[in-house]
């Protein structure tokens, strides 16, 4: 049977790789609808390849454009958050692909859950900020979430040969970006070219700053503990430098399975495509005896205090991790438009935080507004920063 796919992003990272896994298997996978931000070149060109029958840009200048370039196709174009709502309940699409950077994705990806469409979930600022609200609908509904994210998809697939009763602990992996071996001066005087220097993954710019902050890491923490249903005193951080080992589940007889292949996310949203089947994927293959030697470590959170902040808000609970989130957007953009230093990130996430007045979530609209005061907060304290 093929299936039909809506992919929200599709001009990312994720999105593209995708896309390029979709078009390996026609037989198998069709294309129907397609959103991105205002690269209008570029969705052009996936639009006349994979020929999707609903697309959606940011904003009506950019679709209108668009649209005169697609004259010839038989394709609609929309706008906006109506656009990418459109898309992500499209009635003929099965799965719809969360690949949009950031709390954007959030709307869309909880209009696709209670479309009941399966979701195959990249974007992990929807679980952070509403993994509760998010995970009841999809209960309610009987949908799966699929990870995309190559550190859960790995306890997903560990999963599928154990029982969650009988899980100790789940770890996840973590490269440790660009400064994991670097000083504090050194980390202080890093520049927006120096974060994004990641050394093992080609990703979008605002996770690649989010690996080297490990707050990346702390938000992954956050969407475990919802996707898995697991206490956030099971969940446990490791560094791995080689990125081999994408993360492991310890048992409570004490064997520790782990998901180990080369750093590539065409293999974790191939298995998330095709679930319940594996694809034969055409790609590098690991050579354990080439990578020779695989190292695990403790991380540093004073080092890296962002994975602390994250640890704090789930413990906290209600608002805090969509402030955590929030704040954290904020201070990344102003990190790569060179208004604060590299090191200002964690203390704009912690001030902001330590501001909030925690309050209890009971709708998707008790979100968005705890995002709205943290975006404004952390403003307001990056202008006193820079």
């Amino acid at each position: 049977m093929v299936k039909h796919i809506s992919i929200l992003g599709s001009t990312g990272s994720i999105g593209s790789s995708a896309l390029e896994v979709i078009s390996l298997f026609p037989d198998r996978f069709k294309v129907v609808g397609l959103t991105a931000c205002e690269n209008i070149d570029k969705i052009e060109m996936q639009i006349r390849r994979f020929k999707p029958s609903i697309v959606s840009l940011a904003n009506e200048k950019s679709a209108k454009k668009l649209k005169e370039r697609c004259g010839n196709l038989n394709i609609e174009v929309f706008s906006g958050m109506e656009g990418l709502i459109r898309v992500s309940t499209l009635p003929e699409a099965d799965i719809i692909v969360s690949a949009i950077a950031g709390s954007a994705g959030l709307i869309p990806t909880f209009s696709g859950v209670k479309a009941g469409k399966t979701i195959a979930l990249a974007n992990k600022e929807t679980m952070v900020m509403a993994g509760e609200i998010i995970t009841q609908e999809a209960n309610k509904r009987g949908i799966r979430i699929l990870p995309m994210d190559s550190e859960h998809s790995a306890i997903f697939q560990v999963m599928n040969g154990g029982r969650w009763e009988e899980v100790h602990k789940i770890i996840l992996t973590a490269s440790g970006g660009p400064f994991l071996k670097t000083s504090s001066e050194e980390r202080k005087r890093a520049t927006v070219e120096d974060a994004l220097r990641h050394p093992n993954w080609n990703m979008g710019t605002k996770i690649t700053i989010d690996s080297a902050t490990l707050m990346n890491k702390g938000l992954e923490v956050i969407e475990a503990r919802w996707l898995f249903d697991v206490s956030i005193n099971q969940i446990e951080v490791l560094i791995h430098p080689q990125s081999i080992v994408h993360s492991m589940v310890e048992f409570r007889d004490g064997s520790v399975i782990a998901q180990m292949g080369v750093p590539d996310m065409r293999i974790p949203i191939a298995y998330a495509l095709s679930y319940t089947e594996r694809l034969d994927l055409i790609m590098p293959r690991l050579d354990l005896a080439s990578v020779g030697m695989l190292t695990f470590e403790k991380p540093d959170m004073k080092k890296f205090p962002c994975l602390s902040h994250a640890y704090d808000a789930i413990r906290e609970g209600g608002t805090l991790p969509a402030v955590l989130n929030s704040s954290n957007e904020v201070a990344v953009r102003a990190f790569l438009q060179r208004r604060i230093g590299f090191l200002d990130i964690e203390a704009i996430v912690r001030e902001t935080m330590e501001r909030h007045k925690v309050r209890h979530i009971d709708t998707i609209e008790d979100v968005l507004v705890a995002d709205n005061w943290a975006r404004e907060e952390a403003e307001r304290v990056v202008s006193k920063i820079g």
